[in-house]
């Protein structure tokens, strides 16, 4: 025989479920408004990133058509070698932007175009620094020697930290071989960045047909091909402006090394701090690659 509930066990049972009702259709709206508003702050930050995104751009290619300008607008060239490969960084650059739809997948995308703009920019502007006869007053000699990046070599390599360093110090104004000394140094910078990120081993491991220099290891193309790959970012173009970018950089230091300059070797405060500057973004560069696995 069923069994019989009163009339105010009836009421409580209905309260209890109208209770758990609006308790159901409250954590209902609280998550639905909790859901918004973290989908509300998730737009917030894309287009933040976007309008900064946006800035960058315009001032990186405000930058890039300035000196272009200036490239173009002089007939005559001291430094050859670096005009030429910062036209040439230039053209792969003009490549890896029209495959910008290519990158809009990776998390590290619009970074890595971000970056490769400001590098492309900051070549072009060393090479028509270099070639300008003006020095003016801007920069300290304390200027040469303030690093943003020493904690980052550190956490790769004490001992390529300690390089850096000693390149920084070899920056003197009154020193006619200072560009040359500082390359000589930050060259295995450069060098040790890719051993210690794309070890021989591990290219060969997962490219073992690779390209080789003529003493078996990988080259260097094929190092920033692995490093790219682990990025996500893995495209020809990608591979030859990060390749180039590189060769730019160390294009710096077979002009400097070539004993060919004599006095004009003899650089003021602000080409060095213009060497300086781009060797350092070039570095930066090449460890964001490394690190964004």
């Amino acid at each position: 025989m069923p069994r019989r509930i009163s009339s105010a066990q009836m009421r409580s049972k209905l309260r209890q479920a109208q209770n758990k009702q609006k308790q159901a259709i409250a954590k209902y709206n609280r998550e639905v408004r909790q859901h918004n508003q973290k989908v509300k702050q998730a737009v917030n930050r894309y287009n933040s990133e976007v309008r900064k995104h946006n800035a960058r751009v315009r001032a990186n290619r405000q930058k890039i058509d300035s000196e272009l300008r200036k490239m173009r607008s002089s007939n005559s060239s001291k430094y050859q070698i670096v005009r030429t490969s910062a036209m040439t960084l230039n053209t792969y650059y003009e490549r890896l932007d029209a495959k910008e739809n290519d990158f809009e997948h990776s998390n590290f995308g619009y970074d890595f175009l971000d970056r490769s703009e400001q590098e492309n920019a900051n070549s072009l502007a060393l090479s028509n620094a270099l070639e300008s006869d003006v020095e003016d007053s801007e920069g300290q000699q304390s200027d040469l020697l303030r690093t943003e990046i020493n904690d980052m070599l550190q956490e790769l390599s004490p001992e390529l930290s300690n390089r850096w360093k000693g390149a920084l110090f070899s920056l003197n104004p009154e020193n006619p071989d200072a560009a040359r000394h500082f390359c000589t140094s930050a060259r295995e910078v450069f060098v040790q960045i890719l051993d210690i990120n794309a070890p021989d081993e591990k290219v060969m491991e997962k490219a073992p047909d690779c390209d080789k220099t003529p003493q078996g290891q990988p080259t260097r193309k094929e190092k920033v091909k692995y490093l790219l790959g682990r990025s996500g970012i893995l495209t020809e173009e990608a591979v030859n402006f990060v390749d180039e970018d590189v060769k730019n950089v160390l294009s710096l230091f077979r002009v400097f090394n070539d004993g060919t300059h004599g006095s004009s070797g003899k650089f003021g405060i602000t080409k060095l701090l213009s060497i300086k500057n781009r060797v350092e973004d070039g570095i930066t560069y090449l460890f964001s690659i490394c690190r964004h696995v």
